[in-house]
């Protein structure tokens, strides 16, 4: 047993309140054991000189230890900081910034102060554990004003020490361990077990390989415990942790992003673009379906700097030489008016026997420094006299899926994204991603 009783993997009891500070943008109080540490995000809509012009934010941290943190008076930081603190907060700074992707976060900055108030050992640790919790409910905050699409945090991180006191590997070491250990070390780590750090130092010994292992074992166990007190403090906000990378779609047409949101929603937060700011109308005047999307994909992609994806798609009736064909949004001359649309179609078939059609799909996934990947799909189907049904959009309530025996409008959305030329191209697209394509 240990000298507060503990088993030799076992982590000091931990507490984390959030929103303990209400000024904050992100705040907690975190607690383990006898370590006290306030810590708290600011959010600048700037960032430092030398990121200015680069499309990415800034994540960065301060960490001081109050005058009382150690029993006796400790003094203050001055303008100029010590080396202890210094190394702490360029820790800290490093830790957080492996969560965020910079890009996605957009040109400001977010500051994580971390103030010690009682110090029993592992304050830089619980300092990262706790800045993580600040740093995900600032990100929450700026989602909630409308000022993030979709969240920026990438990773899950969370740090706590181990050592090796007398001969004894033991994790989570407070200070009448720390104060004695012959090896102390600091482990920090994200949420799929990867190293972000790792800073251990024999200081009254060597230590061996196998004692490594048994430190590293015992704390990755540790960590998962922080990551899943982190997640309880964070509540509802902890949905912004994780959160999978940035796919821009090239349409402001909405049913088609939902419809590529779902398709995506494994590999991708797929977001419109109006929702990162790109608002510019795009001349596809190409001739097919993927060079209109290729277009579309290019002009956004090389906008934003994210990955975009961009689909161009299209009805071809056989009986009209493939018409509408690329102008099926605008065949009457007015882009978007679905009614006026389907009108014209039923009256250049009004004299037609043969009533086969297909819907095509071009999808271009177009990614900064990489050659445009291309899929397309086809469902073929039948066009009616009259409409039927009431979902969907576009020529759907005109076009029969016969296997179904229902048009694009009867469909639900889920066997719609079953069925769909857009549901194949998706495929086909998923494909290429996972390097499955033949």
């Amino acid at each position: 047993m240990r000298f507060d009783g503990r088993k030799e993997d076992e982590g000091r009891k931990i507490s984390i309140l959030p929103g303990f500070v209400s000024t904050a943008a992100g705040s907690c109080l975190i607690a383990t054991g006898g370590t006290r540490v306030i810590c708290t995000a600011s959010v600048e809509e700037s960032v430092p000189a030398f990121r200015r012009e680069s499309g990415l934010g800034w994540v960065t941290a301060e960490y001081a230890m109050l005058p009382a943190s150690t029993g006796s008076r400790k003094k203050r930081d001055g303008a100029q900081k010590d080396g202890r603190s210094v190394e702490i907060q360029r820790l800290i700074g490093r830790s957080l910034r492996q969560a965020v992707d910079m890009k996605a976060l957009g040109q400001r900055t977010i500051t994580l102060d971390c103030d010690v108030l009682e110090a029993d050992g592992g304050t830089r640790t619980a300092s990262i554990t706790g800045a993580m919790v600040a740093l995900t409910l600032a990100v929450d905050k700026l989602i909630r004003e409308g000022k993030l699409p979709a969240s920026p945090i990438r990773h899950q991180v969370a740090a706590i020490s181990c050592g090796i006191v007398g001969d004894a590997p033991c994790l989570d070491l407070c200070y009448q361990e720390d104060s004695k250990a012959k090896v102390d070390m600091n482990v920090v780590m994200n949420e799929k077990g990867e190293f972000i750090e790792l800073q251990g130092t024999g200081e009254g010994r060597a230590f061996t390989p196998d004692e490594l292992q048994t430190l590293i074992a015992y704390a990755k166990k540790g960590i998962q415990e922080l990551m899943e007190a982190q997640r309880n403090a964070l509540g509802d906000a902890a949905k912004w942790l994780c959160a999978k990378p940035w796919l821009i779609a090239a349409s402001a047409n909405q049913h088609k992003i939902q419809e590529l949101q779902k398709m995506f929603s494994d590999y991708y937060t797929v977001l419109g673009m109006d929702q990162v700011g790109y608002t510019e109308d795009i001349d596809e005047n190409a001739d097919t379906f993927v060079g209109n999307a290729k277009i579309k994909a290019e002009a956004v992609s090389r906008a934003t700097g994210f990955p975009t994806i961009a689909d161009d798609s299209g009805l071809c009736v056989h009986a009209l030489h493939e018409a509408p064909g690329v102008h099926s949004a605008r065949y009457c001359g007015h882009h978007g008016n679905d009614e006026a649309n389907n009108d014209l179609l039923l009256k250049n078939l009004e004299h037609e026997t043969d009533r086969s059609a297909a819907f095509h799909c071009a999808l271009v996934l177009e990614t900064p420094g990489e050659e445009p990947k291309i899929a397309e799909g086809i469902c073929p189907g039948v066009m009616l006299h009259a409409r039927r049904g009431n979902g969907g959009f576009g020529y759907d309530p005109l076009f029969l899926y016969e296997p179904l025996g229902k048009t694009f409008a009867e469909l639900t959305s889920e066997e719609k994204n079953e069925v769909s030329h857009r549901a194949r191209a998706c495929r086909e697209m998923l494909k290429l991603l996972e390097g499955k394509h033949e």
